[in-house]
């Protein structure tokens, strides 16, 4: 949720303005970072505050600001679904924090949080039909971007996310 609010708040502030973001959830830095880069607003940096996360964000001039992006490939859930049940080889991405996949994930889901994949994204075969989820879409969309950035070219977003997952799922 912090990147939805972020959004709605930053409409109304004027260029050059700094926002404090506030989260406890570990994974916003990396959510804010990535949105930050893909909007052209200034991450500032994060102050850690016992468990509440400050994030501080500077709102781009005119000329910093750019399209927020979107990646293209876009996969339904239901899509999804049945290419598991027909056992098409495909590989399933999930971009949430460890303890979100802990508690429910795609059977065979391979898990690399976003604040992690610019370091991790070699363990990934560039090859595969890759499938990348998250709670909603919003951090599988800024993956499936820097994946393809790095080279990937069948890389699938799929929306709206493990939010309205209705398939198995595994615990840890």
């Amino acid at each position: 949720m912090p990147i939805v609010k972020t959004k709605k708040v930053i409409t109304n502030l004027e260029p050059g303005q700094v926002m404090e973001v506030q989260a406890t959830d570990k994974g916003s830095t990396a959510d804010l970072k990535a949105w930050a880069d893909s909007s052209g607003h200034q991450y500032l940096g994060t102050i850690e505050d016992g468990d509440v996360l400050k994030h501080f964000l500077r709102k781009a001039s005119e000329e910093e600001a750019k399209e927020e992006t979107k990646h293209e490939e876009v996969v339904n859930l239901d899509d999804l679904r049945k290419k598991i049940e027909g056992n098409e080889k495909i590989s399933i991405l999930d971009v949430r924090e460890p303890a979100e996949f802990a508690f429910g994930h795609i059977p065979g889901a391979v898990n690399i949080p976003l604040g992690e994949l610019e370091q991790r994204f070699e363990q990934l075969n560039q090859d595969d039909e890759l499938h990348i989820i998250c709670r909603t879409g919003n951090r599988s969309d800024l993956a499936a971007q820097q994946l393809t950035e790095k080279g990937f070219t069948n890389v699938k977003n799929v929306v709206p996310g493990m939010t309205k997952w209705e398939g198995p799922l595994n615990k840890n």
